[in-house]
């Protein structure tokens, strides 16, 4: 048997080794109800090709984004039926593969250090934040960073033409990953290597594909009007794109403990000898890229969107470390990773998507809770609330109601988005702690609050006392890590809805 052979079945022994402690860590969480995008876009996209063979979405509003995570769980759908759990697995397998291709590409970008720095970067991944939230989420982004770990490690192999079948997979799975076989045709034709270059423009012609059968589907390339403002028009204005290049480069290299790993980078910056050969080279220019192309598009601005580019940073770091003393070198792997963990459970002091830790699990479990008691307490009567709780309410298959119950979808909760909404068409309101932000020094700034006034339109949610001179009673609320939801009714008298009678 040659080396080559005895590192193909080495592979399923490393999937395992990985895949464990990634699924030890979830059990708990396999039959968590679906978040936000995943009942508001992904679910609903993957449940309607299922059910109809629709590849483009009619449940819910259709964007841009092709249909290859929805494809991909659509086959273990067929194998074994739908359900919150298989989603789950679904998921946390292409996680578990995703770490497995880290280590790999770790083993080509640190050859020639001492030890196995190698172990190093999948470690800090099960360790981080957002990948534990997003490797058990029907979400783009990991199953994004998987391909894009997976046609870097391939196009350093100087395999280009299967790294051109991961980069097609890759489109296909979410658009902007159309930058990574960009950066490699731009490499090869550097080199002058014509011919395999070419192989690079085949995720274009797909991506082009998807766009014309979106196209055809919608009558617009980008699939929603509205879709393409938020993610183009309304993030390329200069002050967002500003902040949002400033929110990058703080999440990458600073937050929940990355300055560790950004200190031993720049501690030996000049030992840094893999770094000027061509497979660093590369690497680095896709995670530059990467980074770029984030920072300008993507209105909401999300941290997951990085995710490609963490296991870069992480095998650079892993990279350095082999530089270090070793008790110095054990100390920082030792607080990046407690860092790391901590910050799983530790929100910060300013505004966050709950979706970048354990707060994404506190927002479902408040939800599942209010759910219950409205499907007991509420049938029959029109409960007024924001998406994405309208389509919570609506479908079963998200894991919330075993019944569609009346709801009547409002913007947000502002006062004036509440008080605009005709009394007579809803009964009871629930509202929720739709963005994170605490109260303190922070938030509380006059400052900060008109600049966040102005170019995002914030604005602070309804209160108890402003729902009472509504006419709506406070009846019940539950609170957990930080957030809230509260279910008021209308009281006798006001408006001309269904009376609260405590049944």
């Amino acid at each position: 048997m040659t080396r080559e052979h005895r590192r193909f079945y080495y592979l399923p022994v490393f999937f395992v080794i990985f895949a464990a402690p990634l699924f030890a860590i979830h059990l708990p969480l396999l039959t968590l109800p679906f978040y936000w995008d995943e009942l508001g876009q992904f679910i609903p996209t993957a449940l309607d090709l299922l059910r109809s063979g629709a590849w483009v979405a009619h449940s819910t509003i259709p964007n841009v984004h092709p249909p290859g995570v929805e494809a991909y769980l659509v086959l273990w759908y067929k194998l074994f039926g739908f359900s919150i759990p298989v989603t789950r697995v679904a998921m946390l397998m292409a996680a578990s593969a995703g770490l497995l291709v880290t280590f790999l590409l770790a083993i080509e970008l640190s050859r020639g250090t001492k030890g196995a720095p190698a172990f190093l970067p999948p470690l800090f991944l099960i360790a981080s934040p957002l990948f534990y939230t997003q490797s058990m989420m029907a979400q783009l982004d990991m199953p994004a960073m998987v391909l894009t770990i997976l046609a870097l490690l391939l196009f350093i192999r100087k395999n280009y033409a299967a790294a051109a079948a991961a980069s097609v997979a890759l489109v296909l799975v979410k658009e902007t990953g159309l930058i990574v076989p960009f950066v490699f045709f731009l490499v090869l034709l550097f080199r002058r290597d014509w011919k395999r270059a070419g192989f690079f423009i085949a995720p274009a012609v797909a991506l082009a594909g998807w766009l014309v059968i979106l196209h055809h589907a919608t009558g617009y390339w980008l699939g929603d009007p509205g879709f393409a403002h938020y993610n183009v028009g309304y993030a390329l204005h200069p002050v967002r794109m500003t902040l949002t290049i400033v929110r990058r480069i703080y999440y990458l290299f600073f937050a929940e403990f990355r300055w560790m790993g950004t200190l031993v980078l720049l501690f030996t910056a000049g030992k840094h000898q893999l770094f000027r050969e061509s497979a660093w080279k590369v690497a680095i220019g896709v995670a530059i890229a990467n980074l770029a192309l984030v920072s300008v598009l993507g209105g909401a601005e999300l941290e997951r969107y990085l995710l490609p580019v963490l296991p870069i940073f992480y095998i650079a770091v892993a990279v350095g470390l082999t530089y270090l003393r070793k008790w110095t070198r054990v100390t920082a792997v030792a607080v990046l990773v407690v860092g790391l963990s901590v910050n799983v459970f530790w929100n910060p002091r300013y505004p966050f998507p709950y979706e970048n830790n354990y707060a994404m699990v506190d927002f479902v479990r408040l939800q599942q809770v209010a759910a219950q008691f409205a499907e007991q307490s509420l049938s029959g009567r029109t409960i007024a609330t924001a998406w994405p709780y309208t389509a919570a309410l609506r479908d079963p298959d998200f894991g919330y109601v075993h019944r569609k119950l009346n709801v009547e979808e409002t913007g947000d909760f502002h006062e004036s988005s509440i008080r605009a909404l005709p009394a007579k068409r809803f009964d009871a309101l629930i509202t929720f702690t739709r963005t994170w932000a605490p109260d303190n020094p922070v938030m509380s700034n006059r400052l900060v609050r008109r600049f966040l006034t102005r170019f995002y339109d914030w604005a602070p949610d309804i209160t108890r006392e402003q729902c009472m001179n509504l006419g709506l009673k406070e009846v019940m609320s539950w609170g957990l890590g930080g957030q809230e939801i509260t279910i008021y009714i209308r009281e006798k008298g006001a408006g001309q809805g269904a009376q609260w009678n405590g049944s």
